[in-house]
């Protein structure tokens, strides 16, 4: 099934495989909140177990470096599109509170991004990510 909308993860290739992981799934939290559409439905295995819902179109991630994570950064806040960021300082932080205080501090082309999620029409999420490469 093709979807007419497109969720996006983007990471910066010169992180440790640990911090890899860890900026993916922060940043996939962030967007399950982009819109009421982009999480399907519960889970409920034959036991009637139930499972929490998670979302209804694949992610793709992608791979950058800082000039590329920059450039794409700078094309999704020109297409205002959903966009959930990770910066390298939030690595030294332990709470949400420490997190939203430190990036408050950095102007938008100042930030120190490792990781990028975004999600919204594939051709604009396409166009973000033009030129980036599927994360291996």
């Amino acid at each position: 099934m093709r979807f007419d909308t497109k969720i996006a993860v983007i990471v910066r290739d010169d992180l440790a495989d640990w911090q890899k992981l860890n900026v993916t799934a922060f940043l996939s939290s962030g967007l399950s909140h982009a819109t009421d559409e982009i999480v399907g439905k519960p889970y409920e295995d034959a036991s009637g177990h139930t499972y929490l819902p998670m979302f209804r179109e694949p992610v793709l991630v992608y791979a950058a470096d800082a000039p590329g994570l920059f450039r794409a950064h700078s094309r999704a806040l020109t297409r205002g599109l959903p966009t959930a960021l990770y910066t390298e300082e939030l690595f030294g932080t332990d709470n949400e509170d420490d997190n939203r205080a430190t990036v408050r501090t950095v102007e938008a082309p100042d930030l120190n991004l490792v990781g990028l999620a975004l999600y919204g029409p594939r051709s604009q999420v396409d166009k973000v990510t033009r030129g980036l490469r599927l994360h291996r």
